[in-house]
């Protein structure tokens, strides 16, 4: 295992960023438009004073750099802050038979370089935090202390540990596979049956020093077996779940995809809903009475249709339903909560969709609702606020992290040009500078 995580820690820090000014040293960049609040109208020429990782001002024009300053001219380019991305899994790029075949085939090393490989796609895609809701044998976590003492490049990772369900419930490792392998791939941590049981999962992942709970109250799409998508948890699994995560200071999430595992989780008290794919009135409700989080996954759908196009057969005839399903109903859910005011953040079920392409999320959103501003909001300021960081990043002002991006093009009038993201800087180094 050591000789695993030595070669691991080379093959990152060989990809490590660019030579970066000396600390104490400001970064002043001269940006030419700059979104420093989301939810704000953006300035026009801007500058940002960065030093030790920190912004320590913004103002308007081209203020000279004292001397020794280091200069970054982004004069032709609007800049905002690093995007947040609230719904990942970085330790596949996989799904269908492929990932499942992965999860007997792959070993924890090969996961955990491909964790890293994925991870440094999501930074140079101008996504400078993510929240990465489970993945099995440690390796995320691993991942997020390793970036965060930068032994290796990737975003700023929350991290869920491994989610939970009840037995034979979406996060069931042992779905699909023959009963003599149950053995081999049974986690035996993260189901549980009965309200205490529950709260034996939760803890057994804080003892793992996860930041946030994930759960889910219902069925998924990409369940192996077809036990359909309505609630696989009852009231008190959920609110057992819930109240064990928060006495212990960690927020839950919860995958839900039927109207009634939507009203369980909310009722009980979770932070967020992930997809959300049947909201019926109740549930917006719910999501007003208890100012929980709404997050879409929308471009989930385009990692679904890359792969039947590759391989019609890619996914089991069971889970291909749910699929076509799922394609056909994608951003109705948002097209209801966007008017009735639910709060919005951006996350895109990476891994079901690829990495690396987090922003084909924006142009969803805004097809289904939203406008480029309050899409951008979603990824930035109200992210921030889920992940409990709004202290730290979601916005670029004085004493938060200098976590920036910068593009050609007015995101504000067109939101695809953050698909092509050409300078990405994460707590005050430069990731990337692309002219």
């Amino acid at each position: 295992m050591r000789l695993v995580l030595a070669l691991f820690l080379s093959a990152t820090l060989a990809t490590a960023a660019p030579a970066q000014a000396p600390s104490g040293a400001d970064i002043v960049i001269h940006a030419g438009a700059l979104l420093d609040r989301p939810g704000q109208a953006p300035r026009g020429n801007a500058t940002i004073v960065v030093r030790d990782g920190r912004i320590i001002s913004v103002q308007d024009g081209f203020v000279p750099p004292a001397a020794g300053a280091t200069l970054i001219d982004l004069a032709d380019r609007f800049v905002l802050p690093g995007l947040i991305d609230s719904h990942v899994h970085l330790d596949s790029d996989r799904a269908g038979i492929e990932g499942q075949l992965a999860e007997v085939t792959d070993n924890v090393a090969d996961s955990a370089y491909e964790a890293a490989w994925n991870a440094e796609k999501t930074l140079d895609a101008g996504f400078t935090t993510v929240r990465n809701l489970g993945s099995a044998d440690g390796v995320t976590l691993a991942l997020r202390d390793a970036i965060a003492k930068g032994w290796a490049v990737g975003p700023r990772i929350v991290d869920a540990g491994t989610s939970i369900s009840t037995t034979s419930g979406h996060m069931d490792p042992t779905l699909g596979f023959r009963d003599e392998l149950h053995a081999a791939v049974d986690r035996h941590e993260n189901t549980c049956d009965g309200a205490d049981d529950c709260r034996r999962a939760v803890r057994r992942q804080i003892s793992r020093g996860v930041d946030v709970i994930k759960i889910a109250t219902t069925g998924g799409v990409n369940s192996r077996i077809g036990l359909g998508l309505g609630a696989q948890m009852f009231d008190d699994e959920a609110k057992a779940i819930v109240d064990t995560a928060h006495l212990y200071g960690k927020n839950v999430a919860v995958h839900a995809h039927g109207a009634d595992g939507i009203a369980l989780a909310l009722e009980a008290g979770a932070d967020s809903i992930e997809h959300g794919t049947l909201l019926d009135a109740e549930g917006i409700r719910l999501f007003k009475q208890t100012g929980a989080y709404y997050v879409p996954t929308l471009s989930t759908v385009n990692g679904y249709l890359e792969r039947i196009a590759a391989n019609p057969d890619a996914y089991p005839p069971e889970v291909r339903k749910k699929i076509d399903w799922r394609i056909g109903i994608t951003g109705k859910s948002l097209q209801e909560a966007v008017p009735a005011g639910v709060k919005i953040a951006f996350g895109t079920d990476a891994g079901v969709s690829k990495h690396g392409r987090n922003a084909d999320e924006f142009e969803l959103m805004v097809k289904h609702g939203m406008t480029p501003a309050t899409a951008i909001e979603a990824a930035t300021v109200n992210a921030a606020d889920l992940l409990g960081l709004a202290n730290e990043i979601g916005s670029l002002e004085p004493g938060k992290a200098a976590d920036l991006i910068a593009v050609s093009g007015n995101p504000l009038a067109d939101v695809t040009v953050l698909e092509n993201v050409g300078f990405v800087m994460k707590g005050g180094q430069v990731h990337k500078d692309k002219n």
